[in-house]
């Protein structure tokens, strides 16, 4: 069983940035990326990175967010810039145990691994 571990979640003003982090047990050349929940909204797939470090982004966070792994590829972050009060929920690390991200946005629904969860809260 492969467990993620989010982390750097928490309060931003609307402008402000955080930057999430998810610890991977081992390296895999798999499929990886962040997807989020808002309050009383469906799931969303924010940002995905493929085994070849192709990245693919949600129209909504393209130019202000940024998927990356550590040189280990057993870290993935996401940079999120400019952040506003709609992009308050939880955000979740997920894991498709191939190379190739499945094609869409909702990549993140054939997710074999998903973390906890970390609170992202962004005030006005």
């Amino acid at each position: 069983q492969v467990q993620l571990v989010e982390s750097g979640g928490g309060s931003v003003q609307a402008g402000g940035s955080l930057r999430l982090s998810c610890a991977v047990p081992g390296y895999r050349r798999y499929c990886m990326g962040w997807f989020r929940r808002a309050p009383g909204k469906d799931h969303e797939g924010v940002a995905s990175m493929d085994g070849y470090e192709k990245t693919m982004y949600a129209d909504s966070v393209e130019g202000r967010f940024v998927i990356s792994q550590d040189s280990s590829k057993t870290n993935l972050f996401l940079q999120m810039n400019n952040l506003s009060t709609e992009e308050t929920g939880l955000y979740y690390c997920a894991m498709v145990a191939q190379t190739r991200c499945p094609n869409g946005v909702d990549w993140w629904t054939r997710a074999n691994y998903r973390g906890q969860g970390t609170q992202v809260t962004v005030s006005a």
